[in-house]
């Protein structure tokens, strides 16, 4: 549709500015959902990693990111407080600089099945 260089010129400058703007705003509505992800009482760690899987995969994307060890301390800053017993368990010993988000993720799913089998046992027992 245009004409001359010019023309095409200020179309690709239109284009190429937009797409900066829409490519920073997205970086700055991540960056936000980032900074203000919780995980709720009731949600799975499955669920939690998945939320959060979703946002730091955006970011990377978009050439914005973090740091894998601060993956591992804002998922579980995140935490609901009734993880705090396991996440004081899990800084205590470790370097977190060293410990992977995957490891995390595999840790906690592990604790999270021991609770829900001892929420059972206790269920089964209060019910005879």
């Amino acid at each position: 549709m245009c004409n001359t260089t010019k023309d095409i010129w200020k179309t690709l400058l239109i284009t190429h500015q937009s797409n900066n703007q829409v490519k920073d705003n997205k970086i700055d509505l991540l960056v936000k959902q980032y900074e203000q992800f919780v995980i709720s009482e009731d949600e799975s760690i499955d669920s939690a990693f998945a939320r959060f899987n979703t946002i730091i995969t955006s970011l990377k994307a978009l050439n914005e990111g973090y740091s894998s060890k601060n993956y591992v301390r804002k998922f579980l800053r995140a935490l609901h407080p009734k993880w705090i017993a396991k996440v004081m368990a899990i800084e205590e010993p470790k370097d977190l600089t060293s410990l992977s988000l995957d490891e995390l993720i595999g840790n906690l799913k592990v604790h999270e099945m021991l609770i829900k089998k001892d929420s059972k046992i206790v269920k089964a027992k209060g019910d005879l």
